[in-house]
């Protein structure tokens, strides 16, 4: 019996990836592989690139999951368990993220109109750049339950990161806890107060192993995390398969009700004592989105560039307003 409850709920999990461009059809593939979900629908104004991306998935499945892959439209979004939007153009080389806003603010406002109809319980994950301030725009036009609605935020930051210190100390990426909060732009910063290593201050760590670490070393890692993203699109053209996997994981703490904490973005609600914009920090995602956002405790130089940070988004959020 318990199997077969178990079955019913895989079976029944729908989710719709809005974009069927490199980074929407990425996810669906890795959704798969993963086997996620049970309906995976690809919607995008070109209809017939869904679809080949959608065969081409499908076609690779028979072996790797009981995953349906298909092209679809905005009424596949009734009755899916998440909906994520990856619309959009991509990050030119040279172009930082909130360069984007005024292309990509346009494009996600048709995205919300066309899934209103149709929308009857999901979540929203919000993929697209800059994604901060789309997550705050389509959190402010969809009108859902605080948390329904967040976005990938710093998660990828985060995960290159973490890649980083392993590649520098020489321990498994599993022991490493470390965030990059913020802004995904240019005034995100990594919380170094709170790095540990599988429980220990990196300090301690450090000098029980003979590595140096200071300054020095922080500044090298998080300037190379920085310029990951702009390395890799003036290589080849654009990123998508890292934000994937980072988007299967948070998939994964709200399909399978296995909640997870990542640095996501999402309105705050006076944490930190900011309001009105959305930023990555450590938060709860589970079965309903974002269901707590934590406030820890920082050193007082990252609480004042989280505001910083808050103070960057606000202004753009500022200007778009006049203009739409």
């Amino acid at each position: 019996m318990e199997r077969k409850t178990l079955y019913a709920a895989i079976d029944n999990r729908k989710v719709a990836i809005v974009g069927a461009g490199s980074v929407g059809s990425s996810i669906a593939y890795a959704l798969t592989i993963r086997n996620l979900a049970n309906d995976i629908i690809l919607i995008d104004i070109d209809s017939k690139r869904a679809m080949g991306e959608a065969m081409d998935i499908q076609h690779g499945i028979p072996y790797m999951g009981r995953s349906s892959v298909r092209a679809g439209d905005y009424s596949d979004c009734k009755n899916c368990d998440l909906i994520i939007i990856t619309a959009g153009r991509p990050r030119r080389p040279g172009e930082t993220r909130l360069d984007m806003i005024s292309d990509n603010v346009g494009i996600l406002k048709d995205v919300v109109d066309n899934i209103k109809p149709y929308y009857t319980h999901s979540v929203i994950m919000v993929v697209s750049n800059p994604v901060d301030i789309l997550t705050y725009k389509v959190d402010e036009w969809m009108g859902l339950p605080n948390g329904m609605v967040f976005g990938t935020g710093c998660i990828l930051d985060t995960s290159r990161l973490v890649r980083s210190i392993a590649d520098y100390i020489h321990i498994n990426t599993e022991a490493i806890k470390c965030v990059i909060a913020g802004e995904h732009g240019d005034s995100q910063f990594p919380v170094w107060s709170r790095l540990t290593i599988a429980g220990m201050s990196m300090d301690d760590y450090c000098r029980n192993v003979g590595l140096e670490w200071g300054d020095e070393q922080k500044d090298f890692l998080y300037e190379k995390v920085k310029n990951m993203g702009a390395t890799i699109i003036g290589a080849k053209g654009r990123t998508h398969y890292g934000i994937a996997t980072c988007v299967c994981s948070l998939a994964d703490a709200i399909l399978n009700q296995r909640p997870t904490i990542a640095p996501v973005t999402s309105p705050l609600q006076g944490e930190y004592g900011i309001e009105r914009v959305s930023l990555s920090i450590p938060s709860i995602v589970g079965v309903r989105g974002i269901e707590h956002r934590l406030e820890e405790t920082w050193s007082d130089k990252e609480t004042e560039m989280l505001r910083m940070s808050a103070k960057t988004l606000d202004g753009k959020l500022r200007e778009l307003e006049e203009v739409l």
